[in-house]
């Protein structure tokens, strides 16, 4: 990991300070930013310093932990420490990852850790591409939007490709090459070198072609296994 995590500890007792910043100086991949003793300092010191992980004890003086994570307009992830567990459900709504019992365990402290590394794991990483509806093809000198729920199968066609749908057929300027890049390969798998056909509108295979609506496709040899596997898991 190249960028340290940077933490800070709220606690009001000085022996959970000892034992959280002698956890964290364990690992290279945590960074001990500040470690602070009660909730009015923690709130100072958040309003100009961002932080990655916040260790809070909630029973402590003036501002308990809890009081402090409703009072913070943005939280950072927080792990609470604390002698007592009856807050545990309420915390969770404040966006607290884990919740360590004192007196704490460097085991059961990795295990917090890697909460924290798994949440940030899935909220940084990129969103899904809503995968495209339709496709935009060159007809003569017209281009044409087709949906590609309504495409059956493809047909190489000298220079040309043919596209089937359940509507009517086009004679496409492009090749299956190029036509096989531009399809979805969730929705689309080349069965022939000369044909592409929809998974979803496979309705039977047999060892050498398959069936789309009565139309027998053939299946080229360098292609079976791919098309027998995608057949045995849709």
């Amino acid at each position: 990991m190249t960028t340290k995590i940077k933490c800070i500890i709220v606690d009001d007792e000085p022996a959970a300070h000892y034992v959280l910043s002698d956890y964290i100086n364990k690992n290279p991949f945590l960074s001990l930013e500040h470690q602070l003793y009660n909730g009015l300092e923690a709130m100072q010191y958040l309003t100009n310093n961002p932080v990655d992980l916040m260790f809070l004890d909630i029973d402590m003086p003036e501002v308990t932990g809890m009081e402090l994570l409703k009072t913070l307009p943005n939280k950072p992830k927080t792990i609470l420490t604390t002698a007592y567990s009856e807050f545990a459900l309420e915390s969770y709504e404040y966006g607290v990852i884990d919740y360590l019992l004192k007196p704490i365990f460097y085991p059961r402290f990795l295990k917090a850790i890697a909460h924290f590394e798994d949440k940030n794991a899935i909220e940084n990483s990129p969103e899904p591409k809503e995968e495209a509806k339709d496709i935009s093809l060159k007809i003569g000198s017209d281009m044409v939007t087709i949906l590609l729920d309504d495409i059956l199968f493809t047909q190489s066609y000298g220079n040309y490709v043919k596209v089937y749908t359940m509507k009517r057929t086009y004679v496409v300027t492009i090749t299956t090459t190029e036509l096989e890049k531009q399809l979805p390969s969730s929705l689309f798998v080349r069965s022939h070198k000369s044909y592409i056909v929809a998974i979803n509108k496979i309705k039977t295979i047999d060892k050498d072609c398959l069936i789309i609506q009565q139309k027998s496709i053939p299946i080229g040899i360098t292609y079976k296994r791919e098309i027998m596997e995608i057949i045995k898991f849709n």
